[in-house]
């Protein structure tokens, strides 16, 4: 199951570096509890869902004080096999998709730069159906609505109780881009970035298509943060036919600094919404 594995993973490496900042052994820890050698490290490689007990232990071991930090590890222990809702479309979703849903889930923030299209996140069930199907190019009827279905229940996690902070940028190309002689289509996807910028877990930008060149010109890239700890961000990087996590935190730090030097190409928040204010106008 990719989600719960996500979940473990993560976990794990929390686990693992409280260790290591002791300077203990993962022989020496289980030998603290009569557990079998390899425990501890099936634990911190994702191998084994950790109990909750377990992790309360080692918790206590390595002396975690921070209460939220405390709660956040617990509860990836406790979920560690829960299945998500996602689960179900396990026939159209490819294992790296289901991932970063789970990802996406678990998170607390997500930088987002989009080159060519609307993120996935604020597309509307008409523009996220077209581009769908012309990128994945051999999906059925079917399948296509099945993804479509996948991407509008994703976007529950804008509005949840407590919800995902997002901070977007597209290039001006992408809010122009005719979606296959629809015009109503652009026409409600504009409307539905309006009504998402109103929304205070929502920062969007756009870049002009008279800026300079930047980091973003190399591609699509997306940026997690998590509850547990900042320095497990994750980097995810896609293309037609795959995508690549990057969890190295000097790597994901690069990714960082190049959506910073996007921001700053960017247009500021106002001067965006005016813009897609204006071109909604304009759309036929």
């Amino acid at each position: 199951m990719a989600g719960p594995t996500v979940r473990r993973r993560r976990l794990g490496a929390e686990l693992r570096a409280m260790r290591e900042s002791l300077r203990y052994t993962t022989e020496a820890v289980a030998q603290r509890f009569g557990w079998h050698n390899a425990k501890v490290s099936r634990m911190e490689t994702g191998q084994t869902a950790a109990r909750v007990s377990d992790v309360e232990a080692l918790l206590d071991l390595y002396e975690m004080q921070d209460p939220l930090k405390r709660k956040a590890l617990l509860a990836l222990a406790r979920d560690g096999s829960r299945k998500g809702w996602w689960q179900r479309y396990n026939d159209v979703l490819t294992p790296a998709y289901a991932d970063f849903i789970s990802l996406e889930a678990d998170a607390e923030t997500m930088q987002t730069y989009e080159s060519g299209l609307v993120p996935g996140l604020f597309q509307t069930a008409g523009y996220a159906r077209e581009v769908i199907s012309a990128i994945n190019m051999t999906e059925t009827p079917g399948e296509v609505n099945r993804l479509v279905e996948v991407r509008q229940a994703r976007q529950a996690v804008l509005t949840q109780p407590d919800p995902l902070t997002v901070w977007a940028v597209m290039e001006e190309t992408a809010l122009r881009t005719e979606i296959t002689g629809k015009p109503h289509v652009m026409r409600e996807q504009l409307h539905r970035l309006l009504d998402l910028s109103a929304l205070s877990n929502i920062t969007l930008q756009v870049i002009p298509s008279s800026a300079g060149p930047h980091p973003g010109l190399s591609g699509a890239f997306a940026v997690l943060r998590f509850p547990e700890s900042h320095d497990h961000d994750v980097a995810l990087v896609e293309n037609l036919t795959n995508a690549l996590y990057i969890e190295e935190r000097a790597e994901v730090e690069r990714y960082n600094m190049a959506f910073r030097c996007i921001v700053a190409d960017a247009l500021s928040r106002e001067a965006s919404l005016r813009l897609i204010h204006r071109l909604k106008k304009e759309s036929p």
